[in-house]
């Protein structure tokens, strides 16, 4: 697992080292002292990280995100010793290198990741969490001196949090809100309907209409928000969270949900052409996004004919109709 402190102490490194390179001019014993630096593990990723912030932060002056993080930059890097003399120096200007040591210390604050249909992908933020982003999902990135706030804007995430009391992990989605600070949770948003899914750990779920106020979950829960209602049960998490592995587990499942959960990862759809299937339960593990597995076991298993359509999509009846 990456150490946060090794993170926090190479950006702070990457904020000097990058402010150097940016006087009028600067010898070559200390390049070679760079990349000296630079070859150590993470060094490299912390100043590419650094170099993106500083870049992405033109503009980004009259952000009240970045003000805050101005504010609590100021005071870190007085606490942390780097003097004006490491911070401002030749061609960066006083607000800009401020901001890049707001983006060291927010640990690259600002990002959103996203998923085409039928990709996954997994993001290592630079405080060491990691997320698994499902297919079709958008996720928007922003640390501040307080939070670390994720807005799950929609699709299917799992979070591998590290721990961070002092400034807790907070994910927004639709009118969910889940607090950790170190565990593993799945998110999953459609529509106007939230899940959670508690992998490891402990979390508190809350949203506007919950008078109870915040809800804490266990290992082995999930929950569901949706407008009023909130509920709360045991789920098997490992079919819950199989996705992360590239398979989908269906236990006893009916057909329409199973076809519903593979047509997530499908550009050319299965369609449920006869009503009469809709219910009928279907057992398996697939790979995801592998149509043609999933088709030929419905039809051998459950005496169902495939159906290929002019518009790439594959339609599925009882034999004989």
């Amino acid at each position: 697992m990456t150490n946060p402190n090794r993170v926090e102490k190479a950006e702070e490194e990457a904020v000097a080292w990058h402010a150097r390179f940016g006087a009028t001019s600067i010898d070559s014993g200390a390049i070679e002292e760079f990349f000296e630096w630079r070859s150590k593990p993470g060094n490299a990723d912390a100043y590419r990280r650094v170099d993106r912030v500083w870049r992405e932060s033109q503009g980004l002056g009259s952000d009240p995100a970045i003000a805050e993080a101005l504010d609590g930059a100021r005071h870190r890097a007085r606490r942390s010793g780097l003097g004006r003399r490491s911070v401002l120096i030749g061609g960066l200007a006083g607000a800009t290198a401020l901001l890049l040591i707001a983006g060291a210390w927010l640990w690259s604050g600002r990002g959103a990741f996203a998923t085409d249909v039928g990709e996954q992908r997994v993001i290592r933020l630079a405080d060491g969490s990691k997320v698994n982003l499902d297919t079709d999902s958008r996720i928007r990135v922003r640390f501040t001196n307080g939070e670390r706030r994720i807005d799950l804007d929609h699709g299917q995430a799992l979070f591998d949090v590290a721990p961070a009391p002092e400034r807790p992990f907070v994910v927004y989605a639709g009118d969910a809100r889940v607090t950790a600070v170190g565990t593993v949770f799945d998110v999953r948003r459609a529509g106007e309907v939230v899940s959670v899914t508690l992998v490891s750990g402990v979390i508190d779920v809350a949203a506007p209409e919950m008078a109870t106020g915040e809800r804490r979950m266990a290992a082995g829960q999930q929950t569901r928000v949706s407008g009023r209602a909130i509920s709360t049960r045991a789920v098997d998490v490992a079919a819950e969270t199989s996705w992360t592995s590239g398979r989908l587990i269906f236990s006893d499942i009916p057909l329409e949900q199973a076809v519903s959960e593979m047509n997530r990862y499908l550009t050319d759809k299965i369609e449920l052409d006869d009503p009469g299937i809709r219910t009928v339960a279907i057992n398996g593990v697939f790979l995801v996004g592998d149509r043609d597995a999933f088709v030929s076991a419905a039809s051998d298993g459950l005496g169902l004919k495939s159906v290929p359509k002019a518009d790439g999509s594959v339609g599925l009846v009882r034999r004989g109709k």
